[in-house]
């Protein structure tokens, strides 16, 4: 048996660098004062038919649709942010918690595209959305977030593009402006942005056939079709990013794939993983929680793709930073094994990362298996040990050997450790 194509199992060296960038990822969005949020990943189809939009190809193309037993029609998470607005309506919090409500979440998604280099079938995200403020300084602190995060794990050469899309009315007016200049290449275009010329021509500037042809990025921008609040939305946007030193380039071009989308948008991208690969992306769906049945209340935020990141360490070869799988390796010979048993579970008990020596009945063998573990310390029990009620504890970096007793072990254990 092997796995299906596009999921990927993620062994536990690798998931050791996993759990060091979810831990800066949680830290960073608890930092900026986001809560956890986690929801299902089974839903209604409906929700995203609803939200992300019934011409997108995650709808059209990409999700994995089923009837239950029940005969529902429900659909593996495509995306986060559909799930949480849902979760957002459904037990009320709108009325129930402060807003702007700030929530993080990460998790597995899925969706059905051809797997490549950091993009699978099952792949992961780290996301965060805030609910119930169309203030522009909103927006700067969500990009900041990204900034932020990206940064310290060392991923600085990756680039804000920023833009915006208006409200609805700047985009319908935008919408036969774009229909006009591109009508004439109709021919020109793949299959997927002919048909989207009738239904979504804002997805063909994100195109990855049609996005970079010249008649295309010749296209007029929404830019000059915002209407006065868009515009001023926008510019506080970009001084609140100034006043914070973050670094950004206008994309007049920029266009998210989810119909969900309004006034700002923005992509952090990077080259070494393919031409314009986006690693982290998001924006304002101002319309997504009165659509889905709540209230008329704003929202803004990001998803990033944890393969993408991963990938991405990996290429820049910043150190993982995860810590060594233990502290300390325990073993014990001859009537000392049951003494260093109970030892074990004391220093487990005490915070300390303890493993036993399993199957081994030679020092020598002890001591190469602590290494391969990345352990600092052997602790060791023989029958001259437990006559005397003491421990011998070897330190496998300085190669110093030290005896004291039992009762002594993990308080001398955790000084050291500290």
């Amino acid at each position: 048996m092997q796995v299906l194509r596009g999921m990927v199992d993620i062994l536990p060296a690798e998931a050791r660098r996993w759990q060091w960038i979810e831990a800066v990822f949680r830290e960073t969005a608890s930092r900026f004062g986001y809560g956890e949020i986690r929801t299902p990943l089974l839903e209604h189809a409906e929700l995203y038919e609803r939200s992300v939009g019934d011409t997108t190809d995650i709808v059209q193309k990409e999700m994995y649709v089923f009837d239950d037993r029940g005969g529902r029609t429900v659909a593996l998470r495509p995306e986060g942010t559909a799930g949480v607005v849902r979760a957002f309506v459904e037990h009320k919090l709108y009325g129930r918690e402060t807003l702007p409500l700030k929530l993080f979440y990460m998790g597995p998604m899925f969706r059905y595209e051809r797997p490549q280099s950091g993009r699978q079938r099952q792949f992961h995200q780290f996301g965060v959305e805030a609910l119930g403020s169309d203030d522009p300084f909103l927006d700067a602190e969500i990009i900041s977030l990204a900034w932020f995060f990206l940064q310290s794990i060392g991923l600085d050469t990756v680039e804000l593009h920023l833009g915006s899309i208006g409200c609805p009315g700047c985009r319908l007016r935008y919408r036969e402006r774009l229909i006009r200049h591109l009508l004439p290449h109709r021919d020109e275009l793949c299959e997927d942005c002919r048909r989207r010329l009738d239904t979504n021509p804002l997805r063909i500037l994100d195109c990855k056939i049609d996005g970079d042809k010249p008649f295309v990025r010749s296209a007029p921008t929404i830019l000059d079709d915002l209407c006065d609040d868009c515009k001023t939305h926008f510019t506080q946007v970009q001084t609140a990013l100034d006043a914070l030193g973050v670094p950004y380039t206008i994309d007049p071009h920029l266009a998210r794939g989810l119909d969900y989308y309004t006034k700002t948008v923005f992509e952090f991208i990077d080259t070494r993983i393919g031409a314009k690969s986006t690693v982290l992306a998001g924006g304002r769906y101002n319309g997504l929680v009165k659509e889905l049945g709540g209230p008329d209340l704003p929202g803004i935020g990001f998803a990033a793709g944890v393969e993408r990141l991963m990938l991405l360490l990996e290429k820049k070869a910043v150190p993982s930073g995860a810590a060594a799988a233990f502290d300390v390796v325990v073993s014990g010979f001859g009537t000392g094994q049951d003494v260093a048993w109970k030892l074990l579970f004391a220093l487990r008990e005490a915070g300390v990362r303890a493993e036993w020596s399993f199957d081994q009945k030679k020092l020598k063998a002890v001591l190469r298996d602590a290494d391969r573990a990345g352990a600092r310390y052997v602790v060791l029990v023989g029958d001259d040990e437990t006559v005397r009620g003491e421990v011998t504890l070897k330190d496998l970096k300085s190669g110093e050997q030290t005896t004291f007793s039992q009762e002594t072990l993990v308080e001398r254990l955790k000084t050291l450790l500290s």
